[in-house]
C-alpha cells in the first residue's frame, strides 16, 4: 500500500536511519549478563564465532557489571573461538609473563635507588629480544614519513577545566620528541580515571622473588627534565632503529614520569566503580611501597592505590614495548581500563590488546598521527566539499585540531562513561576484522556495513561535520577551531556520534579505504 504525500519524507527518513545500528530507532540495549552467558556454548566456546555477540556490542556496547568478562575478547586477550579449558591456560600463562616484566621493574628501581654503576649495564640489545615482537606484533607503519608537527603534548588538567588549548602551528616542534609543554601550549589535556582494586597487586607477592636482568631494549631516550612540577620535557632520540643499543637511563626517566603522573590522576572513576574506592589505607600504602610511589600523603588511599597500579602496569608495558616505552598520554587510555579489571594482570594484557592499535599515536615520528589525521581530512572532503574548502581557507584542511580527539581517543571530549562506551563499538569493530567477521558480499549485506579499524576516525570526523554551520559561519582561524574543540566536553552524545559515523562509514568506507 503506497504511503500518501504527506508521509513520504518521514518513509526516507526511517529507511535512511535502519542502515545504522546505533540509530536512535533501531539502537539496542546493551549486552547483559542473561544475553552472555546464552552467546556460549557448553565446551565455554563462543556460538557462531561471536557474531551475534560483536553483533550485539556494536548496536549497544557492553553493561558495566559484564566489562570485566567481556573486554579480553574484545581486546584479544582471548580469541573468539577459545574454549574454557584454553581460556584458562591463557590466563595463567598471561599472569606468569606479568609477573615476570614487574620482577624486572622492581630489580631495576632498586639498582636505581641504589645509584648502582650496573644500572647502566644492563640492556645493550636489539628489539628483537622484546616480548611484543617476539609475539608478532605489528610493527611500525612503513608509510611516507611526515615531519612531526609536535610531539606528544600533554596538559595535567581534570575533566572540568576544560580551558587548555592546542598549540597554534608557530608553537609546535618538528622534532622527534615526547613532550610536556607549559601550560597553555599542550596538544592534548590529560585525565586519569583509573581505579584501585580490591585485590593485592600480583608484582607485590612477587617482588622479592630473584630474577636475571632484563635482556630488553629501551627505547633511545635523552633526559632533559625540568624542575617545575607542572610540566616536564624529554628530548629522544630516533625511536624506529631497532639495531641500535640503549641504555637503562631509558626506563629510568620513564619511571619518574609515570610517577609524575599517576599521582596527578583524578578520581572520576570512583562514583563508577565504587567497590575498588573502598580500599584501606594499609593496603594502598602497601602498593605505593611496592612500586616504590612517593610523595602521596595529599592523597586518599582509594588514589594512592589506583596511582600505584597505573605506576606497575605502565611499567610493566615500557618494558613489553620498548620501542614506545612511556609517553604521557598512555595512562589516559589505561585508566578506564583498571577501572574495570581488578587484577592487574588482567588490566596489563587488556591495556597490550588496546596498545595493539593505539601504540601508533605514541611513535616519535608521529607516522601513525599523521595517517589518522589524513584519513579524517579525506572523510570530510569526500563528505562535505564546501566545509573542506573553508577549512582550506583557514590552512586547516590537514585537520591538526582533531590531534587530541585522535591521540587520546576522545578521553577529553566524553564523560568516563560515553568513552568506555565508545570504545567497546571500535574494539567490537577490531575484533571483528580480526576474526575475518564482515569481509564477504553477504557479511557486509547483513551488517549494513563493514568493520572497519578506523571506526573512531569517521566518529572525529562525524563530530566535526555535526559543528559544519558553526564552523563556516563563525569560525576565521585554525586556533578558533582548536578552542572550540577542547571545549566539547561534556557536549557530545556518544550514541548519536556513532550513528553519524556509522552512516559515513556506509557511503564513504570504500572510497576512504
Amino acid at each position: 500500500m503506497a504511503l500518501p504525500p504527506t508521509l513520504r519524507p518521514y518513509r526516507m527518513r526511517l529507511r535512511g536511519t535502519l542502515k545504522s545500528p546505533w540509530s536512535r530507532r533501531k539502537r539496542k540495549r546493551a549486552l547483559t549478563r542473561h544475553q552472555w552467558y546464552s552467546f556460549f556454548a557448553p565446551d565455554g566456546k563462543l556460538r557462531d564465532g561471536g557474531v551475534k555477540f560483536l553483533k550485539k556490542v556494536r548496536s549497544g556496547g557492553v553493561d558495566p557489571s559484564i566489562r570485566a568478562e567481556v573486554w579480553p575478547f574484545l581486546l584479544g586477550v582471548y580469541s573468539l573461538n577459545s574454549s574454557r579449558a584454553e581460556r584458562i591456560a591463557v590466563r595463567q600463562q598471561k599472569r606468569k609473563e606479568y609477573e615476570k616484566l614487574r620482577r624486572r621493574c622492581q630489580r631495576l628501581l632498586k639498582l636505581s635507588n641504589e645509584g648502582e654503576k650496573e644500572l647502566k649495564e644492563i640492556v645493550q640489545v636489539s628489539y628483537a629480544e622484546s616480548p611484543i615482537f617476539i609475539e608478532g606484533h605489528e610493527s611500525p607503519g612503513s608509510g611516507d614519513v611526515f615531519s612531526a608537527r609536535e610531539s606528544l603534548s600533554v596538559d595535567r588538567g581534570c575533566p572540568s577545566d576544560g580551558n587548555i588549548e592546542q598549540p597554534s602551528r608557530d608553537e609546535t616542534s618538528a622534532s622527534n620528541s615526547c613532550n610536556v609543554e607549559e601550560e597553555g601550549k599542550s596538544g592534548i589535556t590529560h585525565v586519569n580515571d583509573a581505579s584501585a582494586g580490591e585485590t593485592e597487586s600480583s608484582d607485590t607477592e612477587s617482588s622479592t622473588e630473584d630474577e636475571p636482568e632484563s635482556h630488553l631494549m629501551f627505547s633511545a631516550a635523552e633526559e632533559n627534565m625540568e624542575t617545575d612540577p607542572n610540566y616536564i620535557k624529554i628530548t629522544t632520540s630516533e625511536g624506529d632503529n631497532r639495531k641500535s643499543s640503549q641504555t637503562a637511563e631509558d626506563f629510568a626517566t620513564w619511571q619518574r614520569i609515570i610517577r609524575l603522573d599517576a599521582i596527578r590522576a583524578n578520581a572520576e572513576w570512583v562514583i563508577h566503580s565504587p567497590a575498588q574506592a573502598l580500599v584501606s589505607k594499609d593496603k594502598a600504602l602497601k602498593s605505593a611501597v611496592a612500586v616504590g610511589l612517593k610523595d602521596h600523603d595529599h592523597l586518599e588511599p582509594c588514589r594512592i592505590y589506583h596511582a600505584a597500579r597505573l605506576v606497575a602496569i605502565l611499567e610493566a608495558y615500557a618494558l613489553y614495548d620498548p620501542e614506545i616505552g612511556y609517553c604521557q598520554g598512555m595512562s589516559d587510555l589505561l585508566s578506564p581500563i583498571l577501572s574495570v579489571m581488578e587484577e592487574d594482570h588482567e588490566a596489563f594484557w587488556c591495556f597490550v590488546g588496546f596498545m595493539r592499535k593505539a601504540r601508533h599515536n605514541f611513535r616519535l615520528d608521529e607516522v601513525g598521527i599523521r595517517r589518522q589525521l589524513n584519513i579524517v581530512s579525506k572523510i570530510i572532503k569526500s563528505k562535505d566539499l564546501h566545509l573542506y574548502r573553508h577549512l582550506e581557507k583557514l590552512q586547516a584542511e590537514d585537520c591538526f585540531f582533531v590531534y587530541r580527539m585522535v591521540v587520546v581517543m576522545f578521553r577529553r571530549e566524553l564523560t568516563f562513561e560515553q568513552t568506555v562506551c565508545l570504545w567497546e563499538v571500535v574494539w567490537a569493530d577490531q575484533a571483528a576484522i580480526r576474526a575475518g567477521i564482515g569481509k564477504s558480499a553477504w557479511g557486509r549485506i547483513r551488517l549494513r556495513a563493514p568493520p572497519t579499524e578506523d571506526l573512531l576516525l569517521y566518529a572525529i570526523a562525524a563530530c566535526v561535520l555535526q559543528r559544519r554551520k558553526l564552523i563556516i559561519e563563525t569560525y576565521s582561524s585554525m586556533d578558533e577551531i582548536i578552542r572550540a574543540c577542547n571545549n566539547m566536553a561534556g557536549q557530545l552524545d556518544v550514541w548519536k556520534l556513532l550513528d553519524d559515523a556509522h552512516d559515513l562509514v556506509v557511503t564513504l568506507h570504500d572510497k576512504i579505504e
